[in-house]
């Protein structure tokens, strides 16, 4: 399978240096940002080729990982799926919009292709997934972070938003993807807490589900990112991970 990148960052050097180490199922052969010395330094370490427009990329790859931003999903994303092509979007917060969504999933219907979308930097997933299919009565997300990765400064631990995960996703559209993709799994739009907090140097995420099954409490210590203090390196692992299993034969979780 032939893959190209849409959005040359963190995520995307991760999954590029485990495709020159050869540890990646898959080739990535094709890479696009908006900046092109991002794209061409990746593009140099797995002899890779830099196009100038997305769309240049669509007639020589089987997927797309989208890697860049919310807006791309909203914007460049549709065009991936008319051509036929699988999209794995690591900007869930994009898909947060049930509009957006359901037009996304009629498009990859008509044009026979899929969407993936990574577990990013949660564990549990699976069992939300499976707890969604009985009644839940609640489902919260505490993330907490360094101050630095939310883009403020502050010596206290400041309460920066608290609602439900739309809101959260409009307003840290490059911090919150998680908020998303809980919703998603849960089937419902859920409760969010986003903290900045001087004395935490990773990013964590407490989830809370209850349901008629139980319930369940998950907490996730990530190490950051170096490029990017936004991003943590388990949503990385993650879509690697997933490409990987699409060779799989035997596969462990939902």
């Amino acid at each position: 399978m032939k893959v190209g990148i849409l959005g040359c960052g963190a995520i995307a050097n991760i999954i590029t240096n485990f495709a020159r180490e050869g540890k990646l199922g898959v080739e990535i052969k094709f890479f696009y940002d908006r900046d092109m010395e991002r794209a061409e330094n990746l593009a140099s370490q797995v002899d890779g080729r830099v196009v100038l427009d997305m769309k240049d990329m669509l007639n020589h790859v089987d997927m797309v990982i989208e890697a860049a931003s919310p807006k791309s999903v909203e914007e460049m994303v549709p065009t991936i799926l008319k051509e036929g092509k699988d999209v794995m979007i690591m900007s869930v917060g994009g898909l947060i919009n049930p509009e957006t969504r359901l037009k996304l999933e009629k498009l990859a219907k008509e044009n026979k292709c899929r969407i993936y979308a990574p577990s990013g930097a949660i564990v549990g997933l699976d069992g939300i997934k499976a707890a969604s299919l009985g009644k839940i009565q609640r489902v919260t997300l505490v993330t907490r972070k360094p101050p630095r990765s939310l883009g403020i400064t502050t010596e206290k631990e400041k309460i920066l938003y608290q609602g439900k995960a739309t809101e959260a996703v409009k307003k840290f559209p490059l911090n919150i993807n998680v908020a998303a993709t809980v919703s998603m799994a849960a089937d419902q739009e859920i409760e969010v807490k986003i903290i900045a907090d001087p004395h935490v140097d990773r990013n964590m995420h407490e989830v809370e589900v209850v349901g008629d099954f139980g319930e369940f409490h998950t907490t996730t210590s990530n190490i950051r990112c170096s490029m990017n203090p936004k991003t943590s390196v388990l949503a990385a692992y993650s879509a690697i991970k997933l490409l990987n299993s699409l060779n799989e034969n035997f596969l462990v979780g939902t």
